[in-house]
């Protein structure tokens, strides 16, 4: 075989590899309803879920795919409502976590399944591109549904967080925002990984070239941290300070960004996504300073 030859097989191999790669990337592994229900319960005390009285519905996003929402409401009427948006492979069951909380600060409570997720029509996930404009639309719809509604704030984890930041592009009609352990960029996220697997980091460009090929989207344009160049709504950052799978630097780079009223906090000891199970108190107190501060203001 000449040396030409051995060079496009390995061009061919290096090829194949990359598309791989982006396949998996986009490619949601969604947890069942009865598992992520299950990991709620075995985790912390969600007995003040069956009891509220709950609406489901779905609403159609900006390219007519469909999301089911569920509205959680307070016992006691309120005109404050919270939009939460879960992580990847979650569904709605996640945010149950956040819900009580929420309740508790007076708040009405909308979870949903993100795009791909939950029992959503299979689909690309693009870490927050097409997920902020599904957010987007759930905003408009929440404020046309819901004719009483005075406040509205958003709170996302994870790639929930991520899509929470990506949607301030648009310029919402929200009142704060709450982003627990979200991404900057997706890029850095899938060089860790792939460090961690011990592939080479770069693998992540041509995947990105293959991606926007075979899905329209390129992982180098996922950057909620664009998204927040002349943001005003004031924002709270929280991240677990042990989370080796979305660096908590992330936080850091989108609270020195934006242009609103900022906090950020890490949450010592917690890994990703477990912030609010590692200190609850802490979590507890941050999230009700903070919406003291911006919703007195």
């Amino acid at each position: 075989m000449t040396a030409l030859g051995v060079i496009l097989i390995l061009f061919f191999i290096f090829v194949i590899s990359s598309c791989k790669f982006a396949h998996f990337a986009v490619t949601v592994k969604r947890q069942s309803f009865e598992y992520a229900l299950n990991w709620q319960k075995e985790h912390y005390d969600t007995s003040f879920y069956d009891p509220l009285e709950k609406v489901d519905y779905k609403i159609n996003s900006y390219d007519g795919y469909v999301l089911p929402v569920q509205f959680l409401k307070n016992p006691t009427p309120t005109d404050k409502y919270i939009i939460i948006s879960h992580g990847h492979t979650d569904n709605h069951y996640g945010m149950l976590k956040y819900a009580k909380m929420y309740l508790d600060f007076g708040f009405n409570v909308i979870i949903y399944d993100l795009r791909a997720h939950g029992e959503n029509k299979k689909t690309a996930c693009t870490f927050g591109i097409r997920e902020g404009k599904d957010l987007d639309v759930l905003i408009k719809d929440t404020r046309q549904r819901y004719p009483d509604l005075k406040v509205l704030g958003l709170h996302g984890e994870s790639l929930g967080g991520a899509t929470t930041i990506t949607v301030l592009k648009y310029s919402p009609e929200v009142d704060f925002v709450v982003d627990d352990c979200g991404f900057a960029d997706i890029v850095n996220v899938m060089k860790g990984a792939l460090k961690a697997r011990h592939f080479p980091a770069f693998m992540v460009y041509p995947a990105s070239v293959c991606a926007r090929f075979m899905y329209g989207y390129s992982f180098t344009k996922m950057r909620p941290i664009d998204s927040l160049k002349d943001n005003k709504v004031p924002i709270l950052f929280i991240h677990g300070a042990d989370d080796t799978y979305i660096l908590p630097e992330n936080s850091e780079r989108m609270s020195r960004e934006t242009k609103g009223y900022c906090e950020i906090h890490l949450i010592p000891g917690a890994e990703h996504a477990a912030s609010i199970l590692t200190a609850p108190e802490d979590y507890r107190k941050y999230v009700e300073g903070f919406l003291k501060e911006v919703l007195n203001a």
